[in-house]
């Protein structure tokens, strides 16, 4: 079962942090063989101010259905190694915590990036069952080469410095690197840099899910990048494009009911705060873990 209170307790018992969420449920629909662990994306973090869930109703539906489902929280704004040895350590924790083998990897923009780094490099490949890719740009998202491009060289530091601040204090960030953040999102880094150097490992199944937006969607904030990268990369869901967010098994593209104006970035996890006409993030999750079930994972 996901109870937050009973976390709490055991972190103070224990000496394991509040994000562990154990599992279990009234159904055995995602009733897995490894935990579920979910990695969030960038600018944002799990349980933002205290009352803002990155998961908004997902890891409740996955609970329902009888998944041991885990949420990690790393910094908001920090480069794509800092971030996965972060997540490595709470990554960790979970195993103990639950006494199992692996887990599985599921991770969403960023968190798909960052948990691949983890994999690859920093020595917990044989403890992950699989890793699946959620709206991630795994080549770089063109959204990022523009915005990057158009920060001027002789105001970069103090830019990226006042982000830095701010994610300090208003999401209670450690250290972070709001310009590297950026620059490890772009399709140059993404595809020369990062790729090259994070490959596959054997013996983990790797999945990918896209989402698009077919007309628009009531989280406006994304119309401006979803036409940028629209027209660079074709269909996207605001950030990242269909062909982008592919890596390993590809398992499709989600557009919503026909009526809906698609599914956005922020809405393929439940956002802004459920109001998601012609999708239902938590029932989407379901599908995937029960599918994961499923194979055996």
């Amino acid at each position: 079962m996901r109870h937050r209170l009973i976390s709490m307790v055991l972190a103070m018992a224990l000496v394991i942090p509040t994000w562990a969420l154990a599992g279990g449920g009234s159904s055995d629909t995602c009733d897995t063989k490894y935990p579920v662990v979910l990695a969030h994306g960038m600018f944002v973090t799990d349980d933002m101010f205290g009352f803002v869930n990155y998961w908004w109703g997902i890891e409740d539906a996955l609970d329902d259905e009888g998944c041991d489902v885990y949420a990690t929280a790393v910094n908001a704004f920090d480069g794509t190694e800092d971030k996965a040895i972060q997540w490595r350590q709470q990554f960790l924790e979970i195993l103990a915590l639950t006494g199992k083998a692996k887990a599985n990897v599921i991770g969403h923009s960023h968190g798909g990036i960052y948990t691949r780094y983890a994999i690859s490099n920093l020595g917990v490949a044989d403890k992950v069952a699989s890793h699946t890719s959620y709206c991630s740009p795994q080549r770089g998202s063109s959204a990022a080469d523009v915005i990057m491009g158009l920060i001027p060289d002789a105001t970069e530091s103090f830019l990226g410095g006042l982000v830095d601040v701010a994610a300090v204090f208003v999401f209670g960030d450690s250290d972070p690197d709001t310009i590297d953040n950026g620059y490890e999102v772009t399709r140059p880094y993404m595809q020369d840099v990062f790729n090259p150097n994070n490959p596959d490992m054997s013996g983990i199944y790797y999945q990918s899910y896209v989402c698009k937006i077919k007309t628009i969607t009531l989280d406006l904030v994304l119309e401006p990048t979803f036409l940028i990268v629209k027209y660079y990369e074709g269909n996207n869901d605001g950030l990242v494009s269909e062909t982008s967010g592919q890596w390993g098994t590809f398992r499709g593209v989600e557009s919503g009911a026909w009526w809906c104006g698609g599914v956005s970035h922020i809405k393929s996890v439940g956002h802004f705060f459920g109001v998601t006409p012609g999708f239902n993030a938590g029932d989407y999750f379901v599908d995937m873990v029960s599918d994961l079930k499923d194979k055996g994972y």
